[in-house]
C-alpha cells in the first residue's frame, strides 16, 4: 500500500529542521465552515485498513492505517502489559553447588521464555504470588529448611494441573574420561559444563500427559540454547520450577513480545529539483533507496521518490543541513498511518499477537458499554460484575465493573 501523491496537508504531521508543526488533528467538527467531520462508522470502515507488510517465523510488519494515535498505542500497550503467558514463578532448589547464587539463578529462569499455550491454562487464584511462595524475584532462604518445607507445601496445595507446570533441572559437571591429554579446550574437558535451557525437563502433572496438545509439543522454552550457569566437576545444580499464567503488567517475564513498537509513515515531498551535479549528494542525505536518481552524470539528470521504499526514510533531517537544499524537499509524517513493529517471544505466532490484542481491547469495551447501558438506565444498584480472566481467545485482564 503506498502513499497517495495527493494526501491532503491536515493528515501530515510537518518536519522540519528544528521543529515539527501540525501534531494534532484538526479534523473535528465545526472547526472548518462548511466540512462536517462527525464520526460515521460507514466512512471510518472505507478509510480503515490493515496490511501485513512482512512475516517470518518470529516477527511481523504491519500497516494500520485511518485510526487515531490513541487507538495505535492501546494496541502496542495491550500488547505489551495484557496478553497473557506462563512463565516460571516459583523455584525450589534442592541442591547448587555452582558459583551462580539461588536467587540470580532463579531470576534468570523466570525470564526463559515458555512455548506452552495459555489458553489452556487458568490463572491461579486470580493472581500471582497470592501464597508467598518463592519466586525468582523473593527466593527463600534456604538455611531455614522448616520455613522452605512450609511453603513448598502451601505451594503443592494450591497448585493444579490446570493452572501450573512443572518443570526440573537436574545436572551435575563430570570430567570426560577420553578427553585429549594436552587439551584445554572445557568442550573437550568436561561432560554437562554448560547449563542450558534445553535442560529443563518437563514432569507432567494429572491429566497433562494425556493432552493431545501436549503430546503433539510438550511443554519447555522456546530457545533451548540459552545458558543459565556454567559448571566445573563436582558442582550440581537440582531444582523444581512451576510456571503459571500471569500478565506482562504484573512483571516484564509475562510479556509475550521481545519488542511491539511503531512509527507513522514518513511523507517526502521533492518541490524543486536539485542542480544536476549535486542529485547523488542530494540522494545520500535520505535513507539508501528512498530517492532515484534518473539519468546520473548526464545534464538532465533529476531525482524522484521511490514509493515502495519512502516507508525506509529515517528522517535524520540530514537534507536541511545543506543550503543548497533547503527548499528542494519537503518532510513530513502520515499522522493516521502506522507501521507497527512486533517480535513475539513465546508461545504466540507473530500473526496471532494483533487479533489477540484487538480481543482484549474488545473485552474491556465491552465491559464499559454495559457499564453505561446500566448508568443510562437509572440502574442505582449496578451488580458487581468480572469479565473472564481469559478475555477473547485466550487474551484478557482484570477488569471488574464497579458500582457506578
Amino acid at each position: 500500500m503506498l502513499v497517495p501523491a495527493d494526501i491532503s496537508d491536515r493528515r501530515l504531521v510537518g518536519v522540519h529542521a528544528e521543529h515539527v508543526s501540525n501534531v494534532s488533528s484538526s479534523e473535528f467538527p465545526g472547526h472548518y465552515p462548511d466540512e462536517d467531520y462527525r464520526w460515521d462508522l460507514t466512512e471510518f470502515k472505507r478509510l480503515l485498513h490493515l496490511d501485513i507488510t512482512r512475516l517470518s517465523q518470529r516477527s511481523i510488519e504491519l500497516d494500520l492505517v485511518g485510526v487515531d494515535a490513541s487507538i495505535a498505542n492501546a494496541v502496542r500497550r495491550t500488547l505489551i502489559a495484557d496478553v497473557p503467558t506462563l512463565c516460571i514463578e516459583a523455584v525450589f532448589v534442592w541442591n547448587n553447588t555452582s558459583l551462580i547464587h539461588d536467587e540470580i539463578l532463579s531470576h534468570r529462569l523466570g525470564l526463559i521464555p515458555l512455548n506452552a499455550d495459555p489458553s489452556f491454562f487458568q490463572m491461579r487464584g486470580g493472581k500471582s504470588s497470592r501464597y508467598g511462595y518463592a519466586t525468582p524475584r523473593r527466593v527463600l532462604n534456604l538455611c531455614s529448611f522448616f520455613l522452605f518445607l512450609s511453603f513448598f507445601l502451601a505451594e503443592l496445595e494450591n497448585a493444579t494441573d490446570r493452572d501450573t507446570l512443572v518443570f526440573r533441572l537436574e545436572v551435575s559437571c563430570t570430567r570426560n574420561p577420553a578427553a585429549p591429554p594436552h587439551s584445554n579446550d572445557p568442550e573437550e574437558l568436561y561432560i554437562d559444563h554448560i547449563v542450558t535451557s534445553g535442560m529443563l525437563k518437563w514432569v507432567p502433572q494429572g491429566e497433562q500427559a494425556e493432552l493431545p496438545q501436549f503430546q503433539r509439543k510438550p511443554p519447555g522454552p522456546t530457545n533451548p540454547n540459552i545458558v543459565l550457569a556454567k559448571l566445573r566437576p563436582g558442582q550440581t545444580i537440582m531444582l523444581e520450577c512451576h510456571a503459571i499464567k500471569g500478565y506482562g503488567r504484573e512483571h516484564a517475564k509475562w510479556s509475550p513480545v521481545a519488542t511491539a513498537t511503531y512509527r507513522l509513515h514518513p511523507s517526502v515531498k521533492i518541490l524543486r529539483q536539485p542542480p544536476p551535479h549535486l542529485v547523488r549528494k542530494f540522494a545520500d542525505c535520505f535513507s539508501p533507496g528512498v530517492i532515484k536518481i534518473i539519468g546520473e552524470g548526464k545534464p538532465e539528470a533529476r531525482v524522484e521518490v521511490d514509493a515502495w521504499k519512502e516507508r525506509n526514510e529515517s528522517m535524520s533531517r540530514e537534507i536541511f543541513r545543506h543550503p543548497e537544499f533547503a527548499d528542494c524537499v519537503k518532510l513530513g509524517r502520515v499522522r493516521n498511518w502506522f507501521l507497527f513493529s512486533i517480535e513475539s517471544e513465546g508461545p504466540y505466532a507473530p500473526e496471532d499477537l494483533f487479533p489477540t490484542a484487538m480481543n482484549v481491547l474488545r473485552t474491556r469495551i465491552d465491559v464499559l458499554r454495559r457499564a453505561v447501558e446500566a448508568l443510562v438506565a437509572g440502574n442505582d444498584e449496578t451488580p458487581e460484575e468480572e469479565v473472564d480472566e481469559e478475555g477473547a481467545h485466550g487474551g484478557g485482564a482484570d477488569v471488574v465493573m464497579m458500582d457506578l
